[in-house]
C-alpha cells in the first residue's frame, strides 16, 4: 500500500483550501454596475418656445416665419467620463419630433457608472445605415424621413411659411422647405456635437438614481451662425450645397446643456 506522509496531506489539504476559496471569490464578484441617463430635449425658437402651427417668429435679419413641421435624428450618442474613456451607447437611433412631445425624452439605460464630462452625439444618420435598406423603429421610412429617391435619410426637417419667401402674386406668404440630408462628399450634411457638462459638473451614473440632461435645441440657429440665411433667396433646400450651409449653422449652436437634473 503507497503510504503519504503527513506534510503530503497537509499540502493537499491547504491546495484544496485555496483552490474552493478561488472559487468562491469569483462567484462573488459583483457584475459592472450601470445606470439610466434621461436626455431631455426642449426645443426653442431664439428665446421663446417653440410653438407649431401658430406662433410667428423673427430671424435677426428681420424675416417672419411659422413653423409647422420640426423633426431631427439624434443618433450615435456616446459619453466620455473624466479620465477620458467613452462608453458609446449602442444601437441609438432616436426621431425627435416638435409634434410628438413623447420623443422629446430619451431614456438611456445601461450606462456604466461612473463620473462623465461631456455628451457626444450625432445630428443626423451614419452613413452604413443610409443605405441599409428598410429599417424599423425610428428609422422606419414610414416616418416620413426618407428620400425613397436618393436611398437616404432627411437628418433635419423643417417646414413652415414666410411673408418673405417667393410666393404666388396674391399670396401673403410662401412656404419653407429645409429638408437637411445627404451623406455623400461633397454635400455631407452629417454632423457630430460634443457638449461639455456645465463648469464644475460632471454628470454622475449610479445604480441608485438617475439624472437627467437638459439640453435647449434652438431652431433659430438654422438661420444664423456661419451663414445668415435670407427666406427671399433661401427658402426651399432638400440636400446639395444650401443644406450643407444650413447644416454648418446648427452645428455651430443650436444645441446646449441647460442642466443635470437629479445628478
Amino acid at each position: 500500500m503507497k503510504r503519504f506522509s503527513i506534510s503530503t496531506l497537509a499540502y493537499a489539504v491547504v491546495l484544496t483550501t485555496l483552490t474552493l476559496a478561488g472559487c468562491n471569490k469569483d462567484d462573488e464578484t459583483p457584475a459592472s454596475q450601470t445606470g439610466t441617463v434621461s436626455l431631455e430635449f426642449e426645443q426653442t425658437v431664439g428665446a421663446a418656445p417653440l410653438t407649431l402651427n401658430t406662433q410667428s417668429y423673427a430671424t435677426p435679419a428681420g424675416d417672419q416665419f411659422k413653423i409647422t413641421t420640426f423633426r431631427q435624428y439624434i443618433s450615435n450618442i456616446k459619453f466620455t467620463k473624466t479620465d477620458g474613456s467613452t462608453y458609446a451607447v449602442p444601437e441609438s437611433y432616436y426621431l425627435v419630433d416638435a409634434a410628438v412631445p413623447a420623443s422629446q425624452g430619451l431614456a438611456l439605460k445601461d450606462i456604466p457608472a461612473g463620473d462623465y464630462k461631456s455628451l457626444t452625439f450625432t445630428v443626423g444618420v451614419d452613413s452604413a445605415r443610409n443605405v441599409s435598406g428598410v429599417q424599423t423603429g425610428a428609422l422606419d421610412p414610414n416616418n416620413a424621413m426618407f428620400w425613397t429617391w436618393n436611398s437616404g435619410y432627411i437628418y433635419t426637417k423643417l417646414e413652415g411659411t414666410s411673408p418673405q419667401a417667393p410666393h404666388p402674386a396674391g399670396a401673403a406668404e410662401g412656404g419653407l422647405v429645409f429638408h437637411i440630408g445627404g451623406f455623400k462628399s461633397p454635400n455631407n450634411t452629417i454632423r457630430t456635437v460634443t457638449l461639455p457638462f456645465p463648469a464644475g459638473t460632471n454628470l454622475l451614473v449610479r445604480t441608485d438614481h438617475a439624472p437627467e440632461v437638459h439640453l435647449n435645441v434652438d431652431v433659430m440657429k438654422m438661420f444664423t451662425g456661419p451663414t445668415t440665411v435670407r427666406f427671399a433667396t433661401l427658402s426651399n433646400t432638400m440636400g446639395g450645397a444650401n443644406s450643407v450651409l444650413v447644416a454648418n449653422n446648427y452645428a455651430a449652436g443650436m444645441f446646449s446643456i441647460e442642466h443635470i437634473h437629479a445628478n
